[in-house]
C-alpha cells in the first residue's frame, strides 16, 4: 500500500527505490573480516570484590594493547561478594579484543559472561 502511494505521490525518476539502493550503482568493495574491525567497547563484568581483581582485569586489557577510556567500580549490595565493573575502551582491534575477553572469563575472580557493546562516536 505506502509503495503504491509513494509511487503515485512521487517523482518516479527521484524517489528511493524498493531496496532503498539504486542496483545499477552497486560496486565491489571487499568485506573486512570481524577479527580486523576497529571499534571501541562498554564492558561490563561481575568480580569478586577483594584487592587486585581490577589490576588483573586492567593487565589482560595491556596485554592485548586495549587502552581504558573510563572505569566505574560500584560498591556491593549488603550480603553480596560480587560487584560490578563498568568500563569503556579505546579504539582497539575485535580480534584482540575477542582474545581478552576470553581471558577475563577465565579468571577464578570474574563470575558469569562479559558483556561487551560496541561503541559508535557520532561526529
Amino acid at each position: 500500500m505506502i509503495d503504491v502511494v509513494r509511487a503515485l505521490t512521487s517523482d518516479p525518476e527521484n524517489r528511493v527505490p524498493h531496496l532503498a539502493f539504486q542496483a545499477d550503482c552497486l560496486a565491489d568493495i571487499p568485506i573486512v573480516s570481524a577479527d580486523r574491525f576497529k571499534t571501541s567497547y562498554y564492558l561490563r563484568l561481575n568480580a569478586e570484590d577483594k584487592p587486585g581483581v581490577l589490576a588483573d582485569v586492567t593487565r589482560i586489557l595491556a596485554d592485548h594493547a586495549i587502552s581504558i577510556e573510563a572505569i566505574i567500580q560500584k560498591e556491593p549490595l549488603h550480603g553480596e561478594t560480587a560487584i560490578p565493573i563498568i568500563m569503556l575502551t579505546q579504539i582497539t582491534l575485535e580480534k584482540e579484543m575477542n582474545a581478552a575477553i576470553a581471558k577475563i572469563e577465565a579468571l577464578s575472580t570474574v563470575s558469569g559472561k562479559v558483556n561487551r557493546i560496541r561503541l559508535e562516536l557520532l561526529g
